[in-house]
């Protein structure tokens, strides 16, 4: 097994495979997102309770899903990057990082929006709230530590120790509504026997959660890439490529 993953360890066959890879992403993402969008805004039936205000969710909930995936993914690169000391793994961690600050973003600014008319109030304290709020500022944190430094290579290695280090609020951010009191309702999608959802409201909403992971993949490969160029700028085989 690692000798055929050996190959992939060098950055010209990482560059390679990202460029077949974004293409992919790229459609997958517009065409989920197409379809999600369209059918969650004009086919899904509105909310008994919140009328056609519900229909926020369909942002809020995959932004706040992936915001956590991509902090996870995040932190086991970083932890490979530090353990068997791979440069490639670094700067994954910082090609993901502004797509995972942007939804995180994202999902706060939805979250207030959809809070307003159903808690009357954009903002409260709760659990779930200022855990995200938390995951937020460990973002913009991996982001400055990695720009901190002169040496690139420290500040790589400084972003990736706030990275597995900060991945313990993720279970807190996830089961803080079973743990606490708060405005949050528990689980919803992930409850497949029965799950809390109309159908009619469910797929579009699944359907955007896959969408918004294509989305996060394709905006990290793209960064991934340009990095792997930036990094082996003087290396022969990127030479090549501009030949």
């Amino acid at each position: 097994m690692w000798k055929w993953l050996h190959p992939y360890a060098k950055p010209e066959t990482q560059y390679y495979l990202c460029e077949r890879l974004i293409p992919f992403a790229a459609a997958l993402s517009l065409i989920l997102l197409a379809v999600a969008t369209v059918w969650g805004l004009a086919f899904a039936p509105a909310d008994y309770q919140q009328g056609n205000s519900f229909r926020i969710m369909y942002v809020h909930v995959p932004s706040a899903i992936w915001s956590m995936g991509i902090y996870a993914s995040m932190a086991v690169a970083a932890a490979v990057g530090l353990i068997w000391q791979i440069k490639q793994a670094h700067l994954a961690v910082i090609a993901m990082a502004p797509v995972g600050t942007v939804l995180t973003f994202l999902s706060l600014v939805t979250g207030a929006v959809w809070g307003k008319p159903m808690w009357g109030t954009w903002w409260v304290w709760d659990a779930r709230l200022t855990a995200s709020l938390i995951l937020f500022f460990l973002y913009l944190g991996v982001l400055a530590l990695y720009s901190a430094f002169q040496q690139r290579s420290t500040g790589m290695k400084a972003a990736a120790v706030l990275c597995v280090v900060g991945v313990i609020n993720l279970p807190i951010i996830h089961f803080s509504v079973e743990w606490w009191n708060t405005l949050h309702q528990g689980a919803s999608i992930t409850k497949f026997e029965k799950p809390s959802i109309a159908t009619p409201m469910l797929i579009p909403l699944i359907l955007s959660i896959f969408g918004f992971m294509a989305l996060s993949l394709w905006l990290s490969l793209v960064r991934y890439r340009n990095a792997l160029l930036r990094e082996d700028m003087k290396r022969p085989w990127v030479n090549a490529l501009v030949k």
